[in-house]
């Protein structure tokens, strides 16, 4: 449980700093912290599954599910800022 919760809250500061760094691909501060909560959730999962720490909760799984969380919040708040702003065009 602490582990999801440290994934979505990573995700949810991921997008935001995405949203906040392009102000182009910004979907505003409702839907960046959606889609940073989404992406953090994805990237907590897959970071999970590549690291097989098995549930542990040490410093360094723990470092890793912010990293890969926070990547993957910015990363699918980047990649939906994009699409909208292209199809806005």
């Amino acid at each position: 449980m602490l582990q999801t919760i440290i994934n979505l809250v990573s995700g949810l500061a991921g997008g935001n700093a995405a949203g906040a760094m392009s102000k182009n691909f910004s979907l505003g501060p409702i839907l960046n912290s959606v889609t940073g909560l989404v992406g953090g959730g994805l990237g907590g999962l897959v970071a999970g599954s590549i690291s097989n720490s098995g549930g542990k909760m040490d410093a360094g799984s723990i470092i890793t599910s912010i990293i890969s969380s926070g990547a993957g919040g910015a990363i699918l708040t980047a990649i939906v800022g994009f699409i909208k702003s292209k199809m806005g065009k």
